[in-house]
């Protein structure tokens, strides 16, 4: 897509529902159209928009290593229900498991790294064979988020993003959750508000921010997969119909 046509689409679709912008993308970008999901409420309702349009995705999620047992039950539950594949993508760096006796955490020894080697190289690699990624992000949820778009270009990785539910708030993702039934990481319910690796993510206390709880104590709040750089394309005034739409 062009910088114009780029433009004209993110401010038509700001008004426009999620399953509409997921529509709209797949009958733009498929078969080259993936969805990356960390398996967070968000990741989930755009998977089941996504099944009931049996829209021609790419599921894919960064497999870490480090996921907590509930998500990856929930990986399964998410792929028997909506008859689904969600590839796995592995880092090439050792877990603890396969490292020397007594080898420091690496999430301890650098976090930043860690994150760079088990999540952003992976994703990169994998993006580099797509024209476009659906994500999960809405713009409360970091100030890194903020200025999300419905679609935009994402100049960190070189390719489309579509955010369907940039502009939901995480009230609205749980009515959807609970109207259609979306299965859901049980840890939510016990105040994991938002969920990552098992080592670097706690549960979240009543008033704190919904994502304290990841890599608390530390001044890190993303792990790099969606930190904002130059050359984002900002949108025109909303308009009827997106230029060049299926």
């Amino acid at each position: 897509m062009t910088t114009e046509e780029l433009a004209t689409w993110a401010g038509a679709l700001e008004v426009r529902p999620p399953q509409e912008i997921l529509a709209l993308a797949a009958g733009r970008f498929a078969p080259r159209l993936g969805l990356a999901t960390g398996f967070g409420p968000e990741g989930c309702v755009l998977i089941d928009m996504a099944a009931r349009q049996a829209l021609d995705i790419d599921y894919f999620t960064l497999d870490t290593g480090y996921l907590f047992p509930e998500t990856y039950a929930l990986w399964q539950e998410l792929e028997s229900r909506y008859r689904i594949t969600i590839r796995g993508l592995r880092s090439w760096s050792p877990t603890l498991a396969d490292a020397p006796p007594l080898a420091p955490a690496p999430w301890r020894v650098d976090a930043d790294a860690c994150c760079e080697a088990r999540k952003v190289r992976p994703l990169r690699a994998e993006l580099g064979k797509l024209d476009a990624w659906v994500t999960a992000i809405r713009r409360d949820q970091t100030a890194d988020r903020a200025g999300a778009m419905p679609v935009e270009w994402d100049a960190r990785f070189g390719l489309v993003k579509v955010n369907p539910l940039a502009h939901w708030s995480a009230q609205e993702v749980a009515a959807y959750a609970k109207a259609y039934h979306v299965p859901l990481n049980p840890l939510l319910a016990r105040g994991y508000s938002s969920i990552g690796c098992a080592p670097c993510t706690t549960p979240v206390a009543p008033g704190e921010d919904p994502r304290a709880g990841r890599w608390r104590g530390s001044a890190k709040t993303e792990c790099g997969i969606h930190e904002r750089c130059a050359g984002s394309v900002r949108p025109t005034a909303p308009s009827t119909e997106p230029e060049g739409s299926p």
